[in-house]
């Protein structure tokens, strides 16, 4: 089981910039696929983007706006933000899934997942 820990949400306007952040509790990154999801009111979750190894995957509606990157001597995966909409806001998670590929885990539902972390909540007004 890995532990997954994020931080980094928070409120911002339309057109601007946050950096999130997963920590992770070991050497995953030789062993799994690492992804952020999101979950917005009354609505189902939905993946936003996925790395594994240096390939990387993303949702069509984030493609060219959000960017995910590792840094394996940190245990650490990141989502870079850019050119937020009101659409973008949800609760963002961040996980993992073992023995995969990004873009395999960009066509997962929610029960592929391996490890979730609580999440962080994204917040973009107009």
């Amino acid at each position: 089981q890995v532990q997954l820990v994020e931080s980094g949400g928070g409120l911002v306007q339309a057109g601007g910039s946050l950096s999130l952040s997963c920590a992770t509790s070991g050497r995953t990154f030789s062993m799994y696929a690492m992804g952020w999801f999101r979950q917005a009111p009354g609505k189902e979750r939905e993946f936003v983007a996925a790395i594994r190894w240096k390939s990387a995957y993303y949702a069509d509606s984030v493609k060219g706006r959000f960017t995910i990157s590792g840094d394996n001597s940190k245990n650490t995966v990141y989502l870079q933000m850019n050119s937020l909409k009101p659409e973008d806001t949800a609760v963002y998670y961040c996980a993992a899934r073992l023995g995969t590929t990004a873009q395999a885990m960009g066509v997962m539902t929610s029960d592929g997942i391996n490890d979730w972390g609580k999440g962080t909540l994204v917040t973009v007004s107009s």
